[in-house]
């Protein structure tokens, strides 16, 4: 299956793969040799000083984008609404060495940290050469995405952050000491730790960012663990050019080693070396926003989360370079624009984003302790890097991200500036796929998108035609989210399949068929999208949408999906058709969001019960359909799952008559 899948590439992409295959392999050999003749004098040689002492200087000089030096502590309450006491609080967690990472709930790492480790099973990934590492070992339920988590370092961030708002030096010198463990048990390719380039590029973002934020304390100024540490950060930067991530269609692990090449470029500023790394991770970087950005501003990975990570990928890296003095190209400008006003969008009135597609969590440089569904801060970050500030008009959320990002002036001058009032008009996002109906108090996302990946599958779901509906500021009906990745490849699929998403689903197929267990991120392309209509008007918005995704069936048939948004009554109409003849089993589920308790009121009427209201979800009843509540789950974040009621809709016979359901609020 893998030689049938190389051999429908381009031919100049399986030439190139195959030498970069020979080149690779050759380095099992070689690297080796390579990085034991690498030491101190070759990295002075290499960067153009004379001492560590100078080159760290020099480093500390160059400009950096991101508040790293002291702070006003209680300036910076003021601005952020008290935001130290969190960032001390996450601080003294991490120098315990204690993560809550990917739902494992609150875990010591212990004084001496197994960076191999997945803490959550206790299973270890053994060490060696890189490429002889099997990270996924589908047929065991360790998760290698917890070892990687731990070493991205992200959870080290508050440490350097109260240093920087503190000046204690036990924040910098537990930075330090966690470093200093890190280097020791993980030599350059050769660990588990090493076995994705993306994970050494991320790691890339948090060392530059500790080195500005702790590099000027007592606790680092000690010659061996700075040569050690330039050493190794300037081995990440090597080793995320020499194995980049390319392919014929690239994703969000090529645009994250390029834009951390684009952060040791200019980090390391000054030398042949890094123009060479900033060059090309540039060069890279404003080739892909065209490519995996669509026009729109949508990431065609097809997934909201990931379109968060990888609008960060894009956005700091231009940060980086403002910073510099560089210049940034305007198609680039525009897809940042465009990128932001999709985010915008896509929030809801509380600042909560509906969890479409995949989800891991995943962050550049995570400053601030909002909720993960909280994706406002990269609007403000990118209304002021572009200079639209009726980009963010509107826009709530706190400051903390935009302070640590843009400064304190910036965040202090949007603390000061009057609020507009918040844009809530109905949008259409063609190019992606993407419909969403809102007003100050509804707010419904519609999935009519491509398979993502360029019709690969990536991080996209079969979620067709399902949908997200807030209701008078309830969410009623959600995503199902993502659970889990290689741990469980029957839970990855479970999450991805079209029976947990609110679609209709015929003869227990799916949208788009999986290709076998050890594919987790592909799915073929069986259905193609089609919008029928899209009329948004201040009183009613209405869509109309459907997919080909059955028309492989014996006897095929078409989804024919309708939904409208009563804008006064706040009411939401769903008419569900099937185009097509024979016999069929069809269901529809609706994912009712864990917070709402749901009861059968009357043969036709389910009751949805929240904190604060009573909404009422109905059907024709005339209808041949039953109904029923069934037991389900969702994955509030990525390793966490919760219990909710699914009200699933059936059918069994020839193509029946429109379903027709509503859902209102309850008026007794």
């Amino acid at each position: 299956m893998r030689l049938g899948r190389a051999l429908r590439k381009p031919p100049q992409y399986v030439v190139r793969r195959a030498a970069q295959e020979v080149r690779r392999e050759l380095d099992r050999w070689l690297a080796p040799r390579r990085l034991r003749r690498f030491d101190n004098a070759s990295l002075l040689v290499a960067l153009g000083c004379t001492s560590i002492d100078e080159l760290w200087g020099r480093l500390l000089a160059y400009p950096y984008p991101f508040a790293a030096s002291e702070l006003d502590r209680q300036g910076y309450d003021e601005t952020t609404s008290g935001d130290s006491k969190r960032v001390l609080e996450f601080a003294d967690r991490a120098l315990l060495h204690r993560v809550d990472l990917l739902g494992s709930g609150p875990v010591d790492l212990g004084p001496q940290i197994d960076w191999s480790l997945d803490y959550k099973t206790g299973l270890r990934f053994s060490a060696g050469f890189f490429r002889d590492i099997d990270y996924a070992r589908l047929d065991e339920p360790c998760d290698v995405k917890f070892p990687w988590e731990v070493s991205r370092l992200q959870w080290l961030v508050p440490a350097g952050q109260a240093y920087l708002l503190t000046g204690d030096e036990r924040f910098a010198s537990g930075c330090r000491e966690v470093l200093e463990q890190w280097l020791e048990a993980n030599p350059c390719g050769q660990t588990v730790n090493w076995a994705c380039t993306m994970e050494a590029a991320m790691r890339v973002f948090t060392w530059t960012w500790l080195f500005h934020a702790c590099g000027r304390s007592r606790a680092w100024d000690n010659a061996r663990f700075r040569e050690r540490f330039l050493i190794c950060l300037y081995l990440h930067a090597d080793f995320t050019e020499r194995y980049i991530e390319r392919s014929d269609v690239n994703g969000n692990h090529f645009t994250a080693d390029a834009a951390a090449l684009v952060f040791a470029g200019l980090f390391f500023g000054g030398s042949r070396i890094a123009g060479r790394w900033l060059n090309v991770g540039w060069e890279e970087l404003c080739a892909e926003i065209d490519r995996q950005v669509y026009p729109d501003g949508v990431d065609f990975e097809a997934s909201v989360p990931y379109h968060r990570l990888v609008q960060e990928l894009f956005l700091l890296p231009a940060l980086y370079r403002r910073a510099s003095d560089l210049s940034i190209p305007s198609h680039y400008s525009r897809r940042l624009h465009d990128m932001a006003q999709f985010t915008s969008a896509y929030s809801r009135a509380d600042g909560t984003s509906p969890r479409w597609g995949d989800n891991d969590n995943g962050r550049v440089l995570p400053f601030g302790g909002q909720s993960a569904d909280d994706h406002r801060y990269l609007v403000q970050i990118a209304a002021h890097l572009l200079g639209d500030e009726a980009l963010a008009s509107g826009v709530g959320g706190d400051n903390v991200e935009l302070y640590w990002t843009m400064g304190s002036r910036v965040a202090e001058a949007r603390n000061t500036a009057r609020v507009a009032q918040r844009r809530v008009a109905s949008t259409a996002f063609r190019d992606g796929g993407i419909f969403i109906m809102r007003n100050e108090v509804d707010h419904v996302f519609i999935s009519c998108w491509p398979l993502g990946l360029a019709g690969r599958g990536g991080h996209s779901h079969n979620d067709l035609l399902s949908f997200d509906a807030t209701l008078e500021g309830i969410p009623l009906v959600t995503d199902s989210g993502c659970y889990l990745y290689t741990a469980s490849p029957e839970e990855r699929n479970r999450f991805r399949s079209t029976a947990y998403h609110s679609t209709p689903m015929v003869d227990d197929e799916e949208i788009n068929r999986f290709i076998g267990p050890e594919f987790l991120w592909n799915l073929h392309n069986d259905a193609r999208p089609d919008v029928r209509c899209w009329n948004t008007g201040s009183d009613k918005d209405e869509f109309c949408g459907a997919h080909t995704g059955y028309s492989r069936l014996p006897e095929p048939v078409t989804v024919v999906r309708r939904i409208l948004l009563d804008h006064c009554a706040h009411a939401l109409r769903i008419l569900d058709e099937l185009e097509g003849r024979g016999i069929h089993r069809i269901s529809i589920p609706y994912h009712i969001s864990p917070d709402i308790l749901v009861e059968q009121h009357s043969d036709r009427l389910f009751q949805l019960r929240s904190r604060e209201r009573l909404f009422r979800l109905q059907w024709d009843s005339e209808s041949p359909w039953s109904a029923s509540i069934q037991n389900g789950r969702a994955a509030p974040s990525y390793g966490v799952t919760t219990a909710r009621s699914v009200v699933v809709f059936s059918y069994n016979g020839p193509i029946p008559q429109v379903l027709d359901v509503t859902i209102t609020r309850f008026e007794h």
